[in-house]
């Protein structure tokens, strides 16, 4: 298993950029890579988030020594990023938990990406359906949940 530190170094390196550049990219000095790298710090959520998106790697990739996959879920990234956008970190949270749970559906075969991508949207659709319903029940929450 990798650590985070590791998987950042080595995401750098096979993209052939200077902690500077990786810095620049996720708006971060080079002495903040440089810590992230030598397991020193980790980024709070929203620069994680860029990180994974400067690095083309999945977040939960970058948050989870136990995956091995840099690809870990980004089939799943643009319906994650649209309720973020929509519902704040909260909500994105659990999409991927819903997400991730149903991923057995999809193991032990080759499935058409149109049939996955109309799986995501299903599952993202009822999730806003529902919080939509709980919203109108119980108060309007404020998109920062």
């Amino acid at each position: 298993m990798k650590t985070f530190s590791e998987k950042v170094r080595e995401e750098r390196h096979r993209l052939k950029l200077s902690q500077k550049e990786l810095g620049v990219k996720i708006s971060a000095s080079t002495r903040t890579v440089a810590a992230y790298e030598s397991g020193q710090s980790k980024p709070h959520n929203s620069r994680l988030i860029k990180l994974a998106s400067a690095l083309g790697v999945s977040e939960e990739y970058l948050k989870r020594d136990d995956i091995e996959d840099p690809a870990f879920g980004m089939e799943q990234q643009p319906y994650v990023d649209e309720i973020r956008r929509l519902h704040g970190e909260k909500a994105a949270r659990e999409i991927r938990f819903l997400m991730e749970r149903n991923a057995a559906l999809f193991a032990g075969g080759t499935i058409p990406q149109e049939a996955k991508d109309a799986y995501f949207e299903s599952v993202m659709e009822a999730y806003l359906k529902c919080k939509e319903a709980a919203r109108e029940n119980y108060g309007k929450k404020n998109g920062s949940e």
